[in-house]
């Protein structure tokens, strides 16, 4: 903590003074370090904390470069808040994850060696129904198939077949069913929990799970989600890694090149070529490759959204914008529009990713912030322990999930989004109903 504090008053210093790429060089160097303090005290590559600090925190070094003309120096409230986020998550977790290991002698095997702890775990991970796995990914796939063409039966087209639209799968959305739609984003992991029980997993079943996962991945390139896409196969690999102990930075490397082609198809058909991009994110240095403006734009300004946001806010709401799941799962937005009728305040009307705090700024200001980073901090402590301790691979699930959320932490406020929640929900369905089919085999084989 005492580099971070060091390195991120080096970082407001430099960049008051306008030397921007000094600025981002100490605080990323802040973030690689506090990365790998965590790293090398669990041994998990995939360590929440870790994670966090090398994402959120080198994601702000990444911004201070400010290598776009859309970007400005940010007001002294917004170095305060990304501040108050960090720590505020990183005191919290470390305390919480201390008083949870005191509590539970195994825990504390854990947290000093996760390596030897995934072991132990991975010899007892049998504890998972094969046919309430398969079913899961059967209804998963499925149903959000079925969704997926009663919206293209709706509105008439199929945004990967569309061309000259930019913004074609915005406007691909049924409202309530596009959360079915997009939940094919669970099926590859479903997959890889399901392959994880070897002994139990006969070959047509092994070939029907390929093409349900095949069909899964379709989906958002039908869609032309690149997120979406993004999304299933980094999380497959996240629990992958988790469920099998095998923790190589290679495989998430692996992946990335792997959807590279794809990401690049995907941006072609969504009509999105070079000079409409170069338009928007208005460089500096306007020969940049497009394959470093992209990537380090859906970075860089959504911290300049939030700061955005700081200058612009005329007031907060009080806790109306981060409840917002509420009202869309509940359907209250509907009948009282006004519950989500809030601009986002965004360097461009093109831009609109922003921040994990973005919504907690907007309710209560720096203190929904604090506020928010320490229940974050809390619970992923929490949930590293549970996951660490169980032996129910669908908490690796869980854990996967949180992972990828603090990795894109830097995306968009993933707490504030409904379809978080349904994920969440799905996952959470999919091992009560395991629990449950496991209780009954067990009653059944006793009687």
């Amino acid at each position: 903590m005492l580099l971070y504090l060091i390195c991120y008053g080096a970082g407001m210093f430099f960049a008051s003074s306008a030397h921007y790429y000094m600025s981002g060089a100490v605080i990323m160097a802040a973030a690689l370090g506090l990365y790998v303090y965590d790293y090398k005290k669990s041994g998990n590559l995939l360590h929440m904390r870790a994670v966090f600090s090398l994402f959120w925190v080198g994601g702000q070094g990444v911004s201070c470069l400010k290598l776009s003309r859309l970007q400005t120096d940010w007001e002294p409230e917004t170095w305060a808040c990304f501040f108050v986020a960090f720590t505020a998550f990183w005191t919290i977790y470390g305390m919480t994850a201390k008083r949870l290991s005191g509590k539970n002698t195994r825990h504390k095997r854990v947290w000093r060696g996760w390596k030897e702890a995934r072991q132990t775990l991975m010899q007892n991970a049998g504890t998972s129904d094969a046919d309430s796995l398969f079913m899961a990914l059967f209804l998963v796939t499925g149903v959000s198939l079925a969704a997926f063409l009663l919206e293209a039966a709706v509105l008439g087209y199929i945004p990967f077949l569309v061309r000259g639209v930019p913004h074609a799968y915005s406007h691909f959305h049924i409202s309530g069913v596009h959360y079915f739609t997009v939940s094919c984003v669970l099926s590859p992991s479903f997959a890889v929990l399901l392959f994880k029980e070897k002994s139990r997993l006969t070959l047509t079943r092994k070939r029907v799970a390929v093409g349900l996962v095949s069909i899964s991945l379709a989906i958002p390139i039908l869609c032309v989600s690149r997120f979406q896409l993004i999304f299933a196969v980094l999380l497959a690999v996240i629990t992958y890694m988790q469920v099998s102990g095998r923790q190589k930075i290679r495989y998430l490397a692996g992946a990335v090149l792997c959807l590279l082609p794809l990401y690049i198809i995907l941006t072609i058909a969504r009509s999105h070529d070079i000079a409409y991009l170069n338009g928007i994110f208005e460089m500096k240095y306007e020969a940049m490759p497009i394959f470093i403006t992209q990537p380090y734009m859906y970075i860089a300004n959504n911290y300049d959204n939030f700061n955005c946001l700081v200058k612009e806010l005329p007031r907060y709401t009080l806790g109306v914008k981060g409840l917002f799941p509420l009202w869309a799962l509940t359907g209250l937005k509907f009948l009282r529009p006004e519950l989500a009728a809030y601009p986002i305040y965004t360097t461009k009307e093109e831009l609109t990713t922003v921040t994990l705090f973005y919504d907690a700024y907007y309710d209560f200001g720096i203190v929904g912030v604090f506020f928010f980073a320490c229940v974050l901090g809390g619970v992923s402590a929490w949930l590293s322990q549970r996951a660490h301790d169980s032996e129910n691979p669908l908490w690796q699930l869980f854990y996967a999930q949180a992972v990828m959320y603090l990795m894109l932490s830097f995306f968009t406020t993933w707490y504030s989004n409904p379809t978080t929640w349904f994920y969440f929900a799905v996952t959470g369905t999919v091992m009560l109903f395991a629990e449950w089919n496991k209780r009954r085999r067990a009653v059944i084989q006793r009687s």
